[in-house]
């Protein structure tokens, strides 16, 4: 069974990439265009993992991920969620991990770069 990822992103164009994306490399998806509407997604559907960009409105990235880690139950207060960002991840935080983050992907959002982070979160080997 394919893994369905939750692709965070107030930018269209970053979420209609990330979509071809993650169909290329043969998961389902879910779209959400900031953080309470991914809340809200996760609460509904089986997500298995979230890619989540920083910087967003309504609830920015940090701010999601840490109502995830800290306010809701398991099994959402466990998904692997992978944060997205155009930035120095040092801009926003020492390490992604002390922000409740598994990983990174910076930009630009490269099909390879995607692909080994995935794998990296869901233990599977590499898909070519």
């Amino acid at each position: 069974m394919s893994h369905k990822i939750l692709i965070v992103d107030d930018i269209v164009i970053n979420r209609v990439l990330l979509t071809e994306y993650v169909k290329k490399l043969g998961y389902s998806y879910d779209q959400a265009a900031n953080g309470q509407e991914a809340i809200d997604k996760i609460q509904r559907d089986k997500i298995d993992l979230i890619l989540m960009d920083i910087e967003m409105p309504v609830m920015n990235g940090i701010e999601t991920t840490q109502y995830i880690r800290s306010e809701m139950d398991r099994p959402y207060s466990s998904l692997p969620i992978i944060a997205l960002t155009a930035h120095n991840p040092n801009d926003f935080f020492e390490t992604f991990d002390q922000a409740g983050f598994n990983d990174l992907i910076t930009k630009p959002y490269l099909l390879d770069k995607i692909s080994k982070t995935l794998n990296k979160a869901f233990n599977e080997p590499e898909k070519s």
